[in-house]
């Protein structure tokens, strides 16, 4: 189906922003490096079914320098965003981080010598434009509080784009049940490694049934959403997905509203409105072989 990977895609960047609601109550009760790691140590477990419904499919010595390498890069970027929780509202975080989407065409033209198309990058200009309007004009962006924040999420979003650009590199070749497994695990060991070294058990143990339960929802949904993306960019070029980034916003607005009661403005829907015109301009104008699978350049 045409717009088969697209959906996928749009459905995956939903479990994101549930994860990240998820998230958001749990830097709130421990530090957030804590928090991202029982974050992917979850998603590790809810992500083996999906691996052993795939055939348990070969890991080899082959995968694993570029899946650290994509793990490292991963976590740096979830610990800088997932802080930025405890500072920003979920959709104000959301908002800022959207510049990644403008990196990945630029970064896979590069590095994955995509073929850089104008029409990619005017829908993701366009979609950006539908976040600045949703953000607004508010002087209190750059209170001395918030700026600390903001400069995580603008780090954050390198390495997420970065992130992207490898699971596009490496999603057809190793397969969506491996790449998520493989990450889970690996940022798991990394920042558990980090955790354990740094903080006492005091710090980094859910402390309430609660919260237990917050980390088998972020499990959950954090699995569902990586195992939907790495789907979708085994079938599409980098640069075509990320204008889609940007639906994550209305959904950011929606659980930030109806789980801390954050007030969702006028513009934010605005924006919305905007971002969902980009996408719907960039899925109609995409060619029908978009469910066959390419390999990327090396």
């Amino acid at each position: 189906m045409r717009l088969g990977p697209i959906l996928t895609y749009v459905i995956g960047m939903a479990f994101f922003c549930a994860m990240d609601a998820f998230m958001k109550h749990l830097v709130g009760v421990m530090p957030a490096s804590a928090a991202t790691f029982w974050r992917y140590a979850a998603a590790f477990v809810f992500v083996i079914p999906f691996w052993l419904h795939a055939g348990r499919p070969a890991i080899t010595r082959e995968m694993l320098p570029i899946n650290i390498l994509r793990a490292v890069f991963g976590s740096i970027s979830a610990v800088l965003f997932f802080w930025s929780l405890t500072v920003l509202p979920l959709a104000e975080a959301v908002t800022i981080a959207f510049v990644a989407p403008l990196m990945i065409p630029l970064l896979a033209a590069v590095l994955l010598r995509e073929k850089l198309q104008a029409s990619n990058l005017a829908a993701g200009a366009f979609g950006f434009a539908g976040v600045l309007v949703a953000a607004g004009i508010d002087p209190a962006m750059l209170a001395p509080e918030r700026l600390k924040g903001i400069g995580a999420l603008l780090l954050a979003a390198l390495f997420y784009a970065l992130v992207i650009i490898i699971t596009r590199l490496r999603a057809a070749k190793d397969g969506p049940s491996v790449l998520t497994l493989l990450n889970a695990a690996f940022a798991a060991i990394l920042i558990g490694g980090f955790v354990v070294a740094t903080q006492p058990p005091s710090a980094w143990l859910p402390p309430t049934p609660l919260d237990w339960l917050a980390i088998a929802g972020v499990g959950l949904t954090g699995a569902v959403a990586l195992q939907l993306i790495a789907v979708a960019y085994a079938k599409v070029e980098a640069q075509v997905l990320a204008p889609f980034e940007y639906t994550a916003l209305p959904w950011a607005a929606l659980f930030g509203y109806a789980f801390f009661a954050e007030p969702v403005a006028l513009r934010t829907w605005l924006g919305a409105a905007i971002i969902i015109a980009a996408c719907l301009w960039q899925s109609r104008r995409q060619t029908p072989d978009l469910s066959q699978p390419q390999t990327p350049a090396a």
